[in-house]
C-alpha cells in the first residue's frame, strides 16, 4: 500500500478551498488527490494523470471506494503533457497543481515492474510498461562513454566509469536481462562502504529509470506548462526525492520568483520568468520523525512550492 508522504503539508501548501479546480500530474494511488478533493467538495475539479495504466484503475477505484466528492477526469499520459491534457479536457484555469516525483511503494514492490534492485525481476523500469526502450534495451545499446555520462549526470554516480566499463566485461559475456544480475555486478565495483546505508546500485538503478521514462525533459516540460496554467493565485507543489530534480524545481521556482532591481535613473523593475511567482516556503519541507517512522521512504522528501502572482 502506498502512504502518501507528506500528505498534511501538501494539503496545507495547496490550500484548497470549495470549488477547488486541481490537476494531479502523478496521480498514482491518488492519495493526495483524495485529501485535495475532500476539501473541495462536490464542486471541485480533479484532472489525474498517470502514465502506469494500473495506477490509475487503483485510482478510480480508490476515489469510488472513499466516496471522494467533486467531479474526476483521469486520463493515462505523462504530467510533461499537462498542458495538452488540460485543455483538451477543458482545465484552462488550475487552482492548484500538485507533482509527486517518486516512485510508488506499489512499483517497486512488484518485482516484474524491474525498479527494485533488491527483488529480481525483469530489467525493465517503464512507467508505461507498454511502450519505448526497457533499462536492459540501454544497458544493451549504450557505449561505456555513453553509459558512464548516463550514470553521471542523471545519478550523480562518482564511480559511473568504472561501473560501465564493468558492466560492458560483463555484457560481453551474456545479456543483462534481470534487476539482481545488475545490482550484484555494480555492488561489486562500488561496494557498501561508499554508499552510506543506501544500496550500491542505487544510483545508477536512478540513472536507468530517468533515462527510460525521461523524467527529466517531463519535469522541465510539466513546471512550465504548469505555472502558466495557473490562474493568479494559483498554487504549484512539486515533491521530489533526489537531489537532481530538486535541484531543477528550485532554480525553475527561483527564476520564476525574480526580483525587483532599482534602475540608474530612478524606480526599478522586476526581472525574471513569466509568469511571476513567489515562494510559499523559503527553504524545501521535509518529513517530521514521526512520519518517516512511519514511512521510512519519506526520508529523501522534499516539498517546494509557489504561489502564482499577476504579471
Amino acid at each position: 500500500m502506498h502512504i502518501p508522504v507528506l500528505l498534511k503539508e501538501t494539503v496545507a501548501a495547496l490550500n484548497p478551498q470549495p470549488g477547488c479546480v486541481y490537476i494531479d500530474g502523478t496521480l498514482g494511488q491518488a492519495g493526495h488527490a483524495s485529501a485535495v478533493m475532500r476539501l473541495a467538495g462536490p464542486t471541485g475539479r480533479l484532472l489525474g494523470i498517470d502514465r502506469d495504466g494500473e495506477a490509475l484503475a487503483r485510482a478510480r477505484q480508490n476515489l469510488l471506494r472513499d466516496q471522494i466528492p467533486g467531479e474526476h477526469v483521469l486520463v493515462h499520459g505523462a504530467h510533461g503533457d499537462i498542458a495538452a491534457l488540460a485543455h483538451a479536457n477543458g482545465f484552462e484555469a488550475v487552482d492548484a497543481i500538485l507533482l509527486d516525483l517518486g516512485v510508488s511503494s506499489d512499483q517497486l514492490d512488484t518485482p516484474e515492474r524491474g525498479f527494485s534492485f533488491r527483488q529480481d525481476g525483469p530489467l525493465d523500469m517503464r512507467m508505461r510498461h507498454d511502450a519505448g526502450e526497457t533499462a536492459a534495451d540501454l544497458i544493451a545499446r549504450l557505449s561505456v562513454s555513453e553509459m558512464a555520462s548516463l550514470f553521471r549526470d542523471l545519478g550523480e554516480e562518482k564511480r559511473a566509469l568504472a561501473i560501465a566499463k564493468a558492466i560492458d566485461r560483463e555484457r560481453q559475456k551474456m545479456p543483462f536481462t534481470r534487476t539482481i544480475q545488475l545490482a550484484d555486478c555494480v555492488a561489486k565495483v562500488v561496494g557498501s562502504a561508499h554508499t552510506k546505508g543506501r544500496h550500491p546500485a542505487t544510483r545508477v538503478f536512478q540513472a536507468l529509470r530517468m533515462a527510460v521514462n525521461d523524467e527529466m525533459g517531463d519535469l522541465r516540460s510539466a513546471l512550465e506548462a504548469g505555472l502558466n496554467l495557473l490562474k493568479p493565485g494559483g498554487i504549484m507543489a512539486i515533491l521530489t526525492f533526489e537531489s537532481l530534480t530538486d535541484r531543477v524545481v528550485k532554480q525553475t521556482f527561483k527564476a520564476h520568483c525574480g526580483q525587483e532591481v532599482s534602475l540608474q535613473q530612478g524606480g526599478s523593475e522586476w526581472r525574471g520568468q513569466l509568469p511571476k511567482t513567489e515562494l510559499i516556503f523559503k527553504k524545501a519541507v521535509a518529513g517530521q520523525p514521526e512520519e518517516l517512522e512511519v514511512n521510512p521512504r519519506a526520508r529523501s522528501a522534499k516539498l517546494r512550492a509557489v504561489r502564482r502572482v499577476e504579471d
